[in-house]
């Protein structure tokens, strides 16, 4: 397989990974967005934790925050394994892979939060948790609606003009990207973004943005 059905949104294909049947494949859209998941994923891999500082208010007084040898070990793997889910969602060339590779991101994002132990970051991160379990009904139904309507996931057959996707499929897509990725829902819960373990907390804002960037240009091509 050699060119896409008609070129993407996105730009011909740059170069094919084939696996069997599944056919991933970089385009300078999601080359360039593979580029920025593997910049900040290495970035989670060599950087040193923050000392995450409070000020009070009326006051001289501040005091720091350190975090557990054990909390960082685990925060460090999940942003990697949220590093390695946002990178194979970037390149997939099959719908249900994409979907997979999101709701890994959504997982590995809550798990990222939730290595914190304070009250009011972990009642976030269960929050958010059943936001990311209710947004894998329109994701995978999405992907399900795709499949039962045109017969094929692989987006180098969807891709082309001789198959009508139904906007319904596309609209759930979008839908179980946002809820995964927690946004724009993560935004409005400080406890989210003032989780101490930057550079950690920061992979979640990345992937989230990579996310609906790939999910935009997948809609938009189909």
């Amino acid at each position: 397989m050699n060119s896409l059905a008609v070129p993407a949104i996105g730009g011909a294909e740059l170069h094919v990974i084939e696996f069997g049947d599944i056919v991933n494949y970089f385009s300078p859209y999601t080359a360039m967005l593979f580029a920025f998941a593997v910049l900040f994923t290495v970035i989670a891999i060599v950087s040193r934790p923050e000392r995450q500082v409070d000020i009070a208010f009326g006051g001289d007084a501040y005091y720091t925050k350190d975090i557990q040898p054990e909390q960082l070990k685990f925060q460090r793997f999940m942003a990697i394994a949220c590093g390695l889910a946002t990178l194979g969602a970037v390149v997939s060339g099959d719908v249900f892979n994409f979907t997979l590779f999101t709701s890994m991101v959504g997982i590995t994002n809550i798990g990222i939060v939730a290595a914190y132990k304070n009250r009011h970051v972990l009642n976030a991160a269960f929050q958010y948790g059943i936001v990311a379990m209710i947004a894998t009904v329109p994701l995978f139904g999405g992907a399900a609606i795709i499949l039962a309507t045109t017969g094929t996931l692989s987006m180098w057959e969807l891709f082309g003009s001789a198959i009508a996707v139904p906007l319904i499929a596309k609209a759930f897509l979008v839908l179980g990207v946002m809820g995964e990725g927690m946004a724009p829902f993560y935004v409005a819960k400080a406890e989210i973004t003032r989780a101490p373990g930057a550079p950690y907390v920061l992979i979640i804002h990345v992937s989230s943005l990579l996310l609906f960037l790939r999910v935009v240009e997948i809609v938009l091509s189909m």
